[in-house]
């Protein structure tokens, strides 16, 4: 009859409207806007997921901060060949590759416990050359109130003379007596003042205890830390 003849008129129009209309909003909100929709729908209801903060990178890539009034530091011998050695103070790189002041035998660093600033750096070849004397010279001649920062890279013993092994040890060192051919060695000491007795001053190692991954040469050390810089 024409009353169900207007019902199904009017179903069928409101049909083409909603799907016009729909045809109209999908053309004109972009694409990406309604997907981010559909998926903010999908998760309402979801726990928010809390991502915390990357860490912030402390001086010297210590794991934790030096309290305010201390020097940071990190000294790293080299690890096989091709590994060099680092020295890191107070976040500047005392002593690296990139720096291209690193080599062969023991490397050095002086700094101004005053200023926290380098006052020099170098390298001696204790392989190949008579540098052993002029290594001795080195030490004598750094001025009181200074570091001296020491790291080995391939060997550091089999032309190093007693004489600065007893300079070194005049600063403290203990182990220099028994650094042999191509040992991993780190040590830092103080010239005219003294260090806390919690700071680790020294490190030596003489085996490859790490499944030969240096194809028998040890390992690289590493020792690192706080100093206060109120000691003089």
């Amino acid at each position: 009859n024409c009353r169900n003849v207007a019902k199904l008129s009017g179903l069928a129009f409101a049909s083409v409207c909603a799907w016009y209309l729909g045809y109209l909003f999908a053309d004109i909100v972009p694409e990406d806007s309604l997907s981010s929709a559909i998926e903010n729908l999908q998760n309402i209801g979801e726990k928010p997921v809390i991502k915390p903060p990357p860490p912030k990178r402390q001086k010297c890539d210590h794991w934790s901060p030096c309290s305010p009034g201390s020097y940071a530091y990190r000294l790293l011998s080299g690890g096989g060949k091709e590994k060099m050695a680092k020295i890191c103070f107070e976040d500047e790189m005392l002593i690296s590759e990139q720096k291209g002041n690193v080599g062969r035998g023991i490397n050095i660093a002086i700094v101004n416990f005053k200023t926290g600033k380098v006052i020099s750096t170098e390298f001696f070849d204790m392989w190949e050359g008579e540098f052993s004397g002029p290594m001795t010279t080195f030490i004598k001649n750094a001025p009181q109130g200074s570091l001296l920062l020491m790291v080995t890279h391939d060997d550091g013993s089999s032309r190093l003379k007693d004489d600065a092994k007893k300079a070194i040890a005049e600063l403290g060192s203990k182990e220099i007596w028994n650094i042999k051919f191509r040992s991993s060695w780190v040590f830092i000491a103080a010239k005219g003042f003294k260090l806390p007795d919690y700071i680790q001053r020294e490190r030596i190692n003489h085996s490859d205890n790490s499944k030969n991954r240096y194809n028998g040469w040890p390992a690289e050390i590493q020792i690192e830390g706080c100093i206060p810089t109120n000691l003089i």
